[in-house]
């Protein structure tokens, strides 16, 4: 019992790393953007990196069980709640954008 509560939780923990690394490099992606020479290169690359390294992260963490991946699928999802709420701009810079 108390085995399975450990793989569960590794495999939730596995889950927020691979959110973090893809809304991250999601976030970096379009940040550099606009100063690319082939800005869909960028886009489509980056997608394809983040969602292989995603894809194939999650198949070895849930190890052929369907409750591992459940895990991984909600620490992904709570990554990507905690990225947006790190990287949200502040009302201050919000601002300062909407007069460009």
């Amino acid at each position: 019992m108390i085995s399975r509560m450990v793989e569960l939780s590794l495999a939730l923990f596995a889950g927020a790393g691979f959110g973090t690394f893809y809304f991250a490099g999601l976030w970096w992606t379009v940040r550099k953007l606009p100063s690319a020479q082939n800005p869909s290169l960028l886009s489509l690359g980056s997608f394809l990196l983040r969602t292989a390294v995603v894809l194939a992260g999650f198949y070895l963490a849930m190890g052929g069980q369907w409750d591992r991946l459940a895990a991984c699928l909600v620490g992904f999802m709570t990554a990507r709640f905690a990225v947006v709420k790190c990287l949200k701009p502040s009302s201050l810079t919000r601002n300062r954008l909407m007069l460009f």
